[in-house]
């Protein structure tokens, strides 16, 4: 079990806490003093985005629930559940709890989004003379963006030990790691750019 602190080891733990995570890679949920839905979807969001980011390892803060009925932390139970679902889903590689009020998450590598098992199925292989067109909901896309899906689909396929691809699951690939990694970066200037890099770097992942 977590040690208690005194009020001078607690603040020295901070500060080391400080040097180790910094602001980019800690999320204090106990700051806001969220509902334990918003917490949830704030954590998940938040690290979906780390992980796109390679963030590698992250400090959660969900507070000890003090002040709670009963002295449970209905934020810090929401977000272990959270962190086990997410565990399952190919973006959280393990959880450790730091404190009472506070756990160390080592996120997935990318390529473990594309990895959950699937059944294996006959394919034909893709004809080389003519380029197959792209899913219809990708078109909004740059063609740049949608040809590094189109290479991350066929890497994630062949990761599974798939030796000739059919088209049609392509496709369906590239829709299903679109909105994987879309769910990683949030709305803002520059989205596009970012979400190239998130392709690219799990692309690195699958070629190391």
């Amino acid at each position: 079990m977590p040690i208690s602190r005194r009020p001078r080891d607690a603040g020295l733990h901070q500060a080391f806490d400080s040097v180790r995570f910094g602001p980019e890679r800690t999320l204090n949920l106990r700051a806001s003093l969220p509902t334990a839905d918003a917490a949830v979807i704030r954590a998940e969001s938040w690290l979906r985005e780390r992980q796109a980011l390679g963030a590698g390892e992250v400090l959660v803060i969900t507070g000890r629930g003090n002040s709670s009925p009963e002295g449970v932390s209905v934020v810090r139970e929401a977000v272990v559940k959270l962190l086990a679902s997410l565990r399952r889903r190919g973006v959280v590689a393990g959880t450790q709890e730091h404190t009472a009020g506070s756990f160390v998450v080592r996120l997935a590598p990318m390529r473990a989004l594309f990895e959950a098992p699937r059944r294996r199925r006959d394919r034909s292989t893709v004809s080389a003379r003519r380029p197959p067109a792209d899913p219809a909901g990708l078109r909004a896309l740059d063609a740049g963006t949608r040809a590094l899906l189109r290479r991350l689909a066929v890497q994630a396929l062949q990761g599974l030990g798939v030796r000739t691809i059919k088209e049609a699951y392509v496709a369906d690939e590239m829709e299903r790691q679109f909105s994987l990694l879309a769910a990683a970066i949030p709305d803002g200037p520059n989205r596009e750019a970012r979400l190239r890099v998130a392709v690219t770097r799990a692309l690195d992942e699958f070629d190391t």
